[in-house]
């Protein structure tokens, strides 16, 4: 009896000394408003400072869904000057033309690979962090839409862009070209309203890159 008495005690002992060394872990898992580097590292936006990095997007959506790919999207901090889709009408450039897609990433190579789309070149020619910068097709550009007003709070703290609410500076380019009309026009969006609106494809508007991240 006396030596069960003695196991019972130093169990207890145990499960106190347990309770005693619990300790809190920092929730490190990614947020919607964490902050994008140019290292490639998502840290809180209170560690860009203390850590010494450098801002360059806002991550605006965290994947819970499998048709999605990877761990979510962030938002460039800057605006792409305007630039026309097409240099001209009568081509294809080869996306799926699908609005219901995540699929910006393979729209925005197709369009660049047929040499005629300035908003794709130009969205290339940012890639000086390696990171690989894509226009949104117009299902992922809804998700930023959804996310605009937490997203902006940050991108103004990190000295970016704003998402505008003013009508006239609102609409931007999707990657997403109109199904039976992939000659002429793509989707143009509006991200004070939501609005979807077919564009010739010569026209020259804003594009807002996007990053899909794998953290």
């Amino acid at each position: 009896m006396k030596i069960l008495h003695i196991i019972c005690a130093t169990l207890m002992a145990v499960a106190f000394a347990s309770c005693d060394e619990h300790r809190d872990f920092p929730d490190t898992a990614m947020k919607t408003c964490d902050i994008l580097c140019t290292d490639g590292k998502v840290v809180r936006f209170e560690e860009v400072k203390s850590q010494n990095k450098t801002p360059i997007a806002v991550v605006f959506y965290v994947n819970q869904n499998e048709d999605i790919q990877g761990t979510g999207y962030a938002v460039y901090l800057k605006d792409i000057e305007p630039f026309a889709y097409s240099d001209s009408l009568g081509m294809k450039h080869n996306t799926s033309a699908d609005i219901a897609a995540f699929d910006g990433n393979g729209n925005t190579h197709a369009m660049y690979s047929t040499g005629t789309s300035p908003a794709a070149s130009a969205v290339f020619d940012m890639w000086q962090y390696g990171q690989s910068a894509y226009i949104p097709s117009v299902a992922q550009i809804k998700l930023l839409y959804q996310a605009r007003s937490a997203v902006n709070t940050y991108i103004r703290k990190c000295g970016g862009d704003v998402i505008p609410d003013n009508p006239d500076e609102c609409w931007y380019w999707t990657s997403t070209e109109v199904k039976d009309q992939e000659t002429a026009k793509a989707w143009l969006y509006s991200l004070a309203s939501g609005a979807l609106q077919e564009t010739p494809k010569t026209q020259a508007h804003k594009v807002r890159p996007i990053i899909t991240l794998y953290n």
